[in-house]
């Protein structure tokens, strides 16, 4: 169990980080949880718990979570950063829309970004840990999620060139969870949809998450089906088509072409 940490979480208040918020604030960790809605959902949740509002979307919004850290831990360190904040689209791309795209990056690409470099300017070669929600889908694309996809294979492609750069001081750990049973399916569209196959649970998610970070993993995926399924569609191709014709199949019926 991690214990005895000063540790920031973000995407707080609901689905995965709310489960992980759960488990950490057993350990004696001093927390700082935030969300948009964090102060309002968390505010009573335990005195080791300090909620915080902030939008991480924007420089100013992460800005903002190094400075509140600095103020509530002692000595002012933080020594785990979990960077778990980001949100979906479930839809056909066929719009034309700059900004409802570059809000989903804003979030969900360039805030862990820009928080991987603030967090080595806090760390000032002090050791840390930081933590990256990547997800399955940035490993395998998924039809009905284009621009999320989008946002999650960019910032794979940031965690995989920046290990070769990062120093040694800092531990990187990315999660790869699938499809998890949270409020995450609401946020992608008001419109009930078919969830993509297959589904976990966000406590056995947090867990193995927690369980990754305490161990100094590189990465964690919470779902051993998928690691396998990666195997197989890597030494089979069809598997995948197969999958993905599935899938597919649910996004025509949600568009009303099946």
């Amino acid at each position: 169990m991690i214990s005895g940490k000063n540790i920031v979480l973000t995407g707080a208040s609901s689905g995965i980080g709310l489960e992980v918020l759960k488990l950490i604030v057993k350990g004696g960790n001093n927390i700082l949880a935030v969300s948009r809605t964090a102060e309002e959902k968390l505010g009573g949740f335990d005195k080791s718990v300090t909620a915080f509002n902030a939008d991480v979307g924007s420089a100013k919004g992460v800005d903002s979570i190094f400075k509140k850290a600095e103020e509530v831990f002692d000595g002012g360190k933080i020594d785990i950063f979990i960077a778990n904040a980001g949100f979906p689209y479930y839809e056909e791309y066929n719009y034309a829309d700059w900004e409802r795209v570059r809000k989903m990056f804003d979030t969900n690409t360039l805030s862990p970004i820009y928080t991987y470099s603030r967090y080595l300017e806090h760390l000032n070669g002090g050791e840390g840990a930081l933590a990256m929600t990547i997800s399955a889908i940035g490993q395998m694309a998924m039809p009905g999620y284009a621009i999320y996809s989008a946002t999650k294979f960019a910032l794979q492609g940031f965690q995989q060139a920046i290990r070769l750069e990062k120093p040694k001081n800092l531990q990187l750990t990315c999660i790869y969870p699938i499809a998890t049973e949270t409020n995450f399916f609401r946020v992608a569209n008001e419109k009930e949809f078919e969830k993509p196959f297959p589904v976990q649970s966000a406590d056995v998610v947090a867990k193995k998450i927690v369980r990754g970070i305490e161990n100094g993993k590189r990465s964690v995926s919470p779902s051993a089906l998928f690691t396998l399924s990666k195997f197989l569609m890597g030494v089979c191709p069809p598997v995948r088509a197969v999958y993905w014709k599935l899938e597919k199949n649910k996004l025509d019926r949600f568009t009303g072409k099946k």
